[in-house]
């Protein structure tokens, strides 16, 4: 980057990682955000140099600067960057202006769903190899702030479409798409939109860079791309040498550096979702030339991660299954296959233009009840209540926990599995998992 004046719009983690990392680099940098920043972070930015704007947005910073960092969560819609957009002035993600000064391989991972289970698992794996490697993105660090605080060989990257909408120049060694259904109806104007976003994630990357993804997903497939391309599914494809597949209750694993089978049951994690996680997890750790007996025991020794299919414990008979991050039908999709009891479904939230119609067969089939949390119960009432015994409204996650755990008989499982954005009673979906556990544990 040879420009020196920059405007950052968002305090959030990425918004305050790209500000420290702009100042260390000494950019005249201004942080435009809506929202009250900590006074700790902003004594602390302010004595870096930066220049902070509370409350509001003002146009008069576009005059003054040079390109704008947009933080994920912001919409690309509000009026200081539409405005921004009809002066030609650059907009740019935080992923985009962290890689200008990373000299690290990056394997960036994005999907509708098992985002951060396969970004956590490869991660795992390449630390039990003994590399220096670090886990950013859309799972609690910044980019930017991973590479203000220390140096390292790899980067894995969790990307969310928010996070890949304004790359430029971003070009990660291997690029995973896991799959991609149709999510934030609220953010974009049509699925193509969205998925163009997700496929982003590829667009830089040459003839010496690894595409991984599912193999016989239309929207991906007929993507162009000069990468080497890596498929995974339960069948192999006709179109990729290399790739993941599933043989005799083996998935079997090819890429150009290593072969390897490995006993689906062996592995740690479970549900078919998980098996191709496992899949796009090996795959890259293989590509990079990671041995094979430190690929498999990882595989079936990770724990997995807080918030996704996490079992908090189970009281009289009935397992309590704490699925927070499942902010999506198709998350929900695989939570409720993969569970095998009878199930009191806990859901609800911030609706995101959700798509209720894949869920239908597996509430029939597997549903005895649902607890509805939050706001946004018209479309749950509407696509469900037809086919439980119950479904009862609630206002509290005291109140849903407690009355999914009164309408339990023993050998059921209350599955909290939202569905829906959690930003109408918590923060993020670690406060609403953590709430869920705390309400179980009272119990």
């Amino acid at each position: 980057m040879n420009k020196n004046s920059i405007l950052i719009i968002g305090s959030g983690i990425s918004g305050l990682g790209a500000a420290r990392l702009a100042a260390k680099h000494n950019f005249n940098t201004i942080l435009s955000t809506l929202n009250k920043i900590n006074e700790k972070q902003k004594i602390d930015l302010i004595n870096q140099g930066v220049k902070i704007e509370e409350g509001s947005h003002s146009n008069l910073w576009l005059d003054s600067v040079d390109f704008i960092v947009k933080s994920p969560g912001v919409s690309p819609k509000i009026p200081i960057l539409l405005k921004a957009r009809k002066k030609s002035l650059p907009i740019i993600s935080e992923i985009e202006f962290a890689s200008s000064f990373n000299s690290s391989k990056i394997i960036a991972i994005t999907g509708t769903n098992g985002k951060t289970t396969t970004s956590t698992l490869l991660f795992y794996i390449l630390k039990n190899a003994g590399l220096n490697v670090d886990l950013a993105g859309n799972i609690g660090k910044s980019f930017s702030e991973s590479i203000l605080t220390n140096t390292y060989d790899y980067h894995v990257l969790e990307l969310s479409s928010f996070q890949l909408e304004d790359i430029d120049q971003f070009r990660p060694q291997i690029s995973i798409i896991l799959n991609i259904s149709k999510d934030h109806m609220n953010r974009y104007d049509s699925y193509e939109e969205y998925v163009n976003a997700k496929l982003k994630i590829n667009m830089n990357q040459n003839e010496e860079n690894i595409f991984i993804y599912p193999y016989k997903v239309k929207s991906v497939e007929e993507y162009h791309t000069k990468a080497k391309k890596y498929t995974f599914g339960k069948n192999k494809s006709d179109n990729s040498a290399c790739g993941a597949w599933i043989e005799n209750d083996e998935i079997i694993i090819k890429t150009i550096k290593n072969n390897f089978t490995m006993t689906i049951h062996n592995l740690a994690l479970k549900g078919t979702h998980n098996i191709y996680n496992s899949m796009a997890a090996a795959l890259a750790a293989s590509a990079l030339g990671i041995k094979n007996e430190i690929i498999r025991k990882s595989l079936a020794d990770f724990q997995g991660i807080n918030h996704r299919m996490e079992l908090v414990g189970k009281i009289s008979g009935v397992n309590f299954i704490n699925d927070s991050k499942a902010t999506n039908c198709n998350a929900v999709y695989y939570a409720l296959e993969t569970v095998s009891s009878p199930i009191v479904w806990i859901c609800g939230g911030v609706d995101k233009g959700n798509d209720y119609s894949n869920l239908i067969d597996l509430v029939e089939n597997k549903v005895k009840s649902i607890v509805v949390l939050g706001n946004d119960t018209k479309k749950i009432k509407n696509n469900f209540g037809h086919l439980v015994q119950e479904l009862i409204c609630v206002n509290s996650m005291k109140e849903a926990v407690k009355t999914a755990y009164s309408i339990s008989n023993v050998g059921d499982t209350v599955l909290f599995s939202p569905a829906c954005a959690s930003f109408d009673l918590f923060k993020n979906y670690e406060e609403r998992g953590e709430a869920y556990k705390s309400c179980v544990l009272e119990i």
